[in-house]
């Protein structure tokens, strides 16, 4: 099992959502992050005075997924995110060494 997590702009969230389920794939979890990176947050006027913000406004998404099924989330997450300019995000994977439903206290793969 993989933890495939992703940070993505807000505007996309939904679209990849829809994306995955449509493939079968369920179980996402959706983050509200602020980040820097090599695009610096807005600059905007109030009452004359410039504010900048440092920070950015993303979505970080996290899955739990079979090994076999990480490729083609990550070409989803990758197609739908894109829209060709900075700030698309980044998708990154980690393994994961066990999983437990607490409901049911199933375990593994199961427990997805």
């Amino acid at each position: 099992m993989q933890l495939i997590s992703a940070v993505v702009r807000p505007t996309k969230v939904s679209e990849i959502c829809d994306a995955l389920q449509n493939l079968g794939f369920h179980g996402v979890t959706v983050i509200e992050a602020t980040g820097l990176g090599k695009l610096r947050g807005p600059t905007e006027i109030y009452r004359g005075t410039k504010y900048s913000s440092e920070f950015r406004q993303h979505a970080k998404l996290e899955i739990v997924a079979r090994d076999q099924d990480v490729h083609d989330m990550i070409e989803v997450i990758c197609a739908v995110g894109f829209t060709g300019r900075m700030g698309d995000g980044k998708v990154w994977v980690t393994p994961v060494s066990d999983i437990v439903r607490i409901r049911t206290r199933e375990l593994g793969s199961d427990a997805l």
